[in-house]
């Protein structure tokens, strides 16, 4: 491991609002803040956002800035990546954003019933191995546990330069009727574009350099609804 990735995996255990549990505090039991976070960790009873996937975590601080009143919690595995959004977090003084390393396979470990009101998907993995679909996290497994956490009809927000993860989850949705707010197929030159939806991550400016069209899908999650791959999609 290099010298800049120790500093910075030292840096990450000195900031307030980064948590890296290890596998032993949520492995068959609850992790310590599951429906505690925002009276634990922001100090109030605003709405929950998560953002899945976050990587360097633009989305989770560009939200934080924007909206004082909701609570933001950037969530993934890769603790190099969150460093980034964890140190702007901490020079800002943003108190109403946190950071989570974890793998998004173990979330319903994380957070009660209702705890969350939207979910972020930012440029994730779309998984284009047949053998992999099942981990799209816009997929009926991974839905499936977000409506386990999720308020009633919380909203799912995909945003991805993958033509096919955009399809897919586009067709996911209206099998299974749900609500969709929310559908494009090049963002930027849709006039759709605001000051939530323009915020860039770091993989985003990259593709728009290269002139890649960006996706974006908003949709209802209901607690009623089983979801099922839409046809096609079965193995």
């Amino acid at each position: 491991m290099s010298k800049n990735k120790l500093k910075k995996f030292e840096e990450l255990e000195s900031f307030e609002r980064v948590f890296q549990p290890s596998f032993k505090d949520f492995f068959d039991k609850d992790f310590e803040l599951k429906g505690k976070w925002n009276r634990k960790t922001f100090g109030n009873d605003y709405p929950l956002v998560l953002e899945l996937g976050c990587g360097k975590g633009e989305y989770t601080i560009g939200l934080a800035r924007t909206f004082k009143d909701r609570n933001f919690l950037g969530v993934d595995i890769k603790g190099a990546r969150i460093w980034r959004g964890a140190k702007t977090s901490h020079l800002e003084g943003i108190t109403n954003s946190a950071f989570l390393r974890t793998r998004i396979e173990f979330i319903t470990a994380f957070f009660a019933p209702g705890e969350v009101e939207e979910i972020w998907l930012t440029f994730p993995d779309p998984q284009l191995k047949k053998r992999r679909v099942k981990k799209r996290l816009s997929g009926p497994q991974f839905l499936e546990r977000y409506q386990k956490f999720l308020v009633n009809n919380g909203i799912i927000h995909l945003k991805t330069d993958n033509k096919v993860l955009y399809q897919y989850t586009h067709n996911l949705a209206k099998h299974n009727g749900l609500d969709i707010l929310v559908s494009t197929d090049d963002l930027y030159h849709s006039g759709l574009a605001d000051e939530i939806l323009d915020i860039k991550t770091f993989y985003e400016r990259q593709f728009l350099q290269q002139g890649m069209p960006i996706h974006y899908l908003k949709f209802r999650l209901p607690h009623d609804k089983h979801i099922e791959e839409p046809p096609g999609e079965e193995e």
